[in-house]
């Protein structure tokens, strides 16, 4: 059954993408429409569903590809509520959606809106269309579903809150024809609601349609605002209660973004989530023990981690084998890559240049940059690890939750135990103790990957380059390490690490020997507690020594098996020494040397990471000082001697 009805103009949410816009141009892309389902509350008659059909032959596109006007707040009343227009010939139907761009005015009175645009505060933007023809279907358990087939978007709107979808119709707007075609012959109660509906819209909108004036003499007064505070806490009530079911239920966070955007009801957002905890359950069998995943990877992850291991492959094939999966994608250049993720993306990239693959690439929601930044994670912390830090083994690691000073107690010996007789008393002790102080700093550096990369497939800008950062972050740990060593910086006494008051430096210096290592190894061993009366008998387990004597060093340790003579012959407890040659003592003494006992026994050098933070740490987002993806390097690193009873040093020849 067909039948003609008189509707005024509706309002839908609409989307701003701000990395479209355009500050010299005052422009922006908006995504005017998805048609997606929205409920429908009209003021008189039955609530029903309403779907905008995103077919090119539905969508008149005529007003906004002729420079439609861009509104504040739907106000068609004044010359001043005109911000800005529809930039003419862009509006079009891509992957169904609807797609223009507009162009903010210059007068001085819009500039704050458009300051507000760029820096984000003002993201919401609604449409107002009209429509010619819907098909109305039923549904079942669910209201009619009206299908707009024929319609015109004519304005868009920059406004506080999204156009609310269930907001109803416009009261003072004027009314236009409208044909409305069920799809079964509806029975006479139907059809006669449906001209009760129809007569009470005509009723309610007579300033704008003179001719109805004698039909609506005795009709009830509105309250708009009344109905729009209703409105608005149903939208807040149904937005609130998806995230909160999404939040419960472990869901991703862009499924409840997307039953939002779509303005689905609360009764049908249920229904979705729990068809996705369901669809999720059985894709995977749960034992005590382990989980395992019946539908396999994503394909996006599978996707990302292909093109990742291809790009690391090509920059080092021995460090980076070619995985199965990364095969397909061998060969391929930077832009080839960027194109293929923008077009997975729905990205329409037939005609582009190669900039503008560039510039969309590093600026969209593809998975391109998200590759780009695993990429350089893996080369930057390949690198680090790569790096010798000769101090880890004599030195201990511990964890800062935060900045502050931390204090290392040095704590003394526990007394020694008393015999106690018959019936005698137990008599009490004391510990002695000494506090040493550090705190941990940050370093960092950005580096960045511009579009011209892309554009001249240069790889090294982000494999090479970032794995120099990684080795830099290695060389700066060590650097503050070995620096404590040989800068022989006072400790909390007062007295310098490496000083006769402390026991630990040699008199008279020698060279590395079997004596002179012996020499050390027993004034180790007689450090005394700072009760000065416990004996620690500290044994060394490692061998400083500069480049220069790593040659010497390793003639002393390794071990002799048939000596020529007795004095010839190496004891065990130098044997096992480990010995570690560092150049950065070169730089201090070329001939001093050093025995660590292990921190296993005695503090000797204490270095901290940030919690959550070991080592090199990386952060990456879409360049705002640069045209391109920013990648910063961060390290969080402190390093203190804690004891000096642990390490020993001998001057040399």
């Amino acid at each position: 059954m067909t039948r003609n009805i008189d509707l005024p103009p509706l309002t839908r949410a609409a989307d701003l993408l701000p990395a479209s816009i355009d500050a010299a141009e005052r422009t922006i892309d908006v995504v005017w429409s998805t048609g997606a389902r929205v409920r429908r509350n009209p003021f008189f008659g039955d609530a029903f569903d309403e779907e905008l059909a995103m077919d090119p032959r539905a969508v008149r596109l005529d007003r906004l590809n002729a420079g439609a006007p861009l509104l504040k707040v739907h106000d068609a009343s004044a010359l001043d509520s005109v911000i800005g227009s529809v930039v003419p010939g862009t509006a079009r139907i891509e992957n169904g959606r609807g797609i223009a761009r507009v162009r903010f005015s210059d007068r001085a009175e819009v500039e704050p809106l458009w300051k507000d645009v760029e820096a984000g505060h003002i993201r919401a933007v609604s449409i107002g269309y009209q429509v010619h023809r819907f098909e109305v279907t039923k549904q079942a358990g669910a209201p009619e579903l009206w299908r707009a087939v024929d319609w015109t978007p004519f304005e868009i709107s920059a406004v506080p809150i999204g156009a609310d979808p269930a907001a109803g119709f416009r009261a003072d707007e004027p009314l236009h024809p409208c044909v409305v075609h069920r799809a079964d012959a509806p029975t006479q109660e139907k059809a006669a609601m449906d001209d009760a509906v129809t007569d009470n819209a005509e009723t309610h909108t007579r300033q704008a349609a003179p001719e109805a004036q004698d039909r609506i003499s005795n009709a009830p007064l509105i309250d708009a605002e009344a109905i729009a505070a209703r409105a608005r806490d149903s939208e807040r009530e149904r937005v609130g209660t998806i995230y909160d079911l999404a939040g419960r239920l472990h869901l991703e966070r862009s499924f409840a973004d997307d039953l939002v955007k779509r303005g689905v009801t609360l009764d049908a957002a249920r229904s979705e989530i729990l068809d996705k905890v369901a669809t999720d359950a059985e894709k995977t069998r749960v034992s005590p023990q382990v989980s395992v995943p019946l539908g396999g990877r994503d394909e996006r992850v599978t996707r990302r981690d292909a093109v990742s291991n291809a790009l690391l492959h090509r920059y080092s094939p021995t460090l980076f084998p070619l995985s199965e999966p990364a095969r397909e994608y061998r060969g391929m250049t930077l832009l080839e890559h960027a194109r293929e993720f923008l077009g997975s993306a729905g990205v329409n990239v037939r005609g582009m240049s190669r900039d503008e693959i560039a510039t969309r690439a590093l600026h969209s929601t593809s998975d391109f940059p998200e590759v780009l930044s695993a990429v350089t994670n893996k080369t930057l912390r390949q690198a680090y690890e790569a790096y010798p830090r000769t101090f880890i083994p004599f030195c201990r690691q511990v964890l800062a939750t935060d900045f502050k000073a931390m204090q290392r107690v040095q704590i003394g010996e526990a007394p020694q135990l008393l015999k106690v007789g018959e019936g005698g008393e137990f008599k009490r002790g004391t510990i002695a103790e000494s506090k040493e102080s550090y705190r941990i700093e940050t370093y960092g550096r950005v580096v960045g990957i511009t579009r011209q990369v892309l554009i001249n497939d240069d790889l090294d800008a982000f494999t090479r380059i970032p794995a120099m950062y990684g080795t830099a972050i290695a060389t700066l740990e060590s650097d503050v390490v070995w620096g404590i060593v040989t800068a022989n910086a006072n400790m909390a006494d007062g007295v310098p690490l490496f000083h006769a008051t402390h026991k630990n430096l040699a008199s008279p210096a020698g060279v590395p020997s079997v004596t002179a290592i012996g020499d050390g190894r027993t004034a180790m061993a007689k450090q005394t507690g700072l009760d000065k009366k416990t004996v620690l008998n500290v044994r060394p387990a490692y061998l400083l020594v500069p480049a220069a004597l790593e040659l010497a060093a390793e003639q002393i340790i390794a071990q002799n098996l048939v000596p020529a003579k007795t004095g010839d012959v190496v004891p065990q407890s130098i044997r096992t020494l480990t010995p570690i040659a560092e150049p950065r003592l070169d730089v201090a003494s070329a001939t001093a040397w050093y025995l660590a006992a292990s921190p296993a026994q005695i503090d000797t050098i204490e270095f901290a990471y940030l919690e959550g933070q070991q080592g090199a740490y990386i952060e990456t987002r879409n360049g705002f000082d640069v045209d391109g993806v920013e990648i910063k390097c961060r390290l969080d690193f402190g390093a203190k001697a804690i004891d000096w009873r642990g390490l020993f040093r001998n001057p040399g020849a």
